[in-house]
């Protein structure tokens, strides 16, 4: 009977050791996802440099230069979504990351698919809006500055989409002046191009995450974000003060990749961590084993 005990023992310490190398080599086998289309690519692409790349002439300025690192203007002003004058660094007083969509309000498809996809993926998260990031859309286009009800009307929309109470001081949607809106859109690296045939802007698709001081750490490209992709560039941007000790534990094994915007495993910290809790358990295990001998030698 005593030597069941500890074949239970050792049963429960191999289980907990898998369990744990499990959370680091889940994604073992997955490849990097590459964005090839133009306008979802961090790429910038100018038609000066005599690079075909078959898009109309309104795209060919259309992109998104990634400025990793860099500063947002922070005093530049803006009309928050009742028409009250704030400043961009107000959403960064509270120490916390922001998730940044550049749109237009009045956006008959893309801009949508952006903030619907942002939403989505939020909901897919644990982390909170107004508790553990803030959340700003704001209006490149700068005739909206004088139609706040839009931005009014875009947060009861997803406020209602996102569906956890409480959360309602975390959405701004801002309208601004030209001036306030290229000191943001240039600092950003968000090039985008009135299109006359259309009556439309031609712009990129993407969010961005910006650390408490106002510095760019994140773009997510495409309308389609991974709640894995935004939980960690939050929690990174956060400088890990936000999430739980197991979103720390996954977070070591993946590594965020500026060509795709997305986080990919990272197999040498996955194999260091795998290692460092075999050597864990194995000490366990000898623990657990000295313990049960000690016993039976006193008995």
């Amino acid at each position: 009977m005593k030597f069941n005990n500890g074949t239970k023992s050792l049963r429960a310490a191999i289980v907990i050791v898998a369990a744990a190398f499990g959370v680091c080599s889940e994604a073992v086998g997955q490849k990097s996802e590459h964005y090839n289309s133009p306008l979802y690519s961090p790429k910038y692409y100018d038609p000066s440099q005599g690079t075909s790349n078959g898009l109309p002439e309104a795209l060919q300025k259309v992109g998104i230069e990634q400025k990793l690192g860099e500063s947002l203007p922070l005093d530049a002003e803006f009309k928050d979504e009742d028409g009250k004058p704030v400043k961009l660094g107000d959403y960064f007083a509270k120490g916390r990351p922001v998730v940044l969509a550049l749109v237009y309000f009045e956006c008959p498809m893309l801009c949508n698919q952006v903030l619907n996809g942002m939403t989505g993926s939020m909901k897919g998260i644990s982390l909170d809006a107004g508790k553990d990031f803030e959340v700003v859309a704001i209006s490149f286009d700068a005739r909206e500055n004088d139609k706040p009800d839009l931005g009014k009307n875009k947060k009861a929309s997803y406020l209602e989409r996102y569906g956890r109470p409480g959360t309602e001081t975390g959405f701004h949607f801002l309208t601004g002046t030209q001036s306030s809106i290229d000191a943001v859109t240039k600092a950003a690296g968000f090039n985008y191009e009135w299109d006359e045939k259309s009556n439309q802007f031609a712009h990129a698709s993407a969010i961005m995450i910006v650390n408490p001081d106002g510095k760019l750490s994140r773009y997510l490209y495409g309308i389609d974000y991974s709640p894995k992709d935004l939980k960690f560039g939050i929690i990174e941007s956060a400088d890990n003060k936000v999430g739980s000790a197991a979103d720390q534990l996954l977070l070591y094994c993946y590594h965020y990749d500026p060509a795709t915007g997305k986080y990919g495993f990272a197999v040498l910290s996955a194999m260091r961590m795998g290692g460092i809790l075999t050597l864990l358990g194995l000490g366990a295990m000898g623990f657990v084993f000295w313990r049960r001998n000690k016993k039976v030698r006193s008995e």
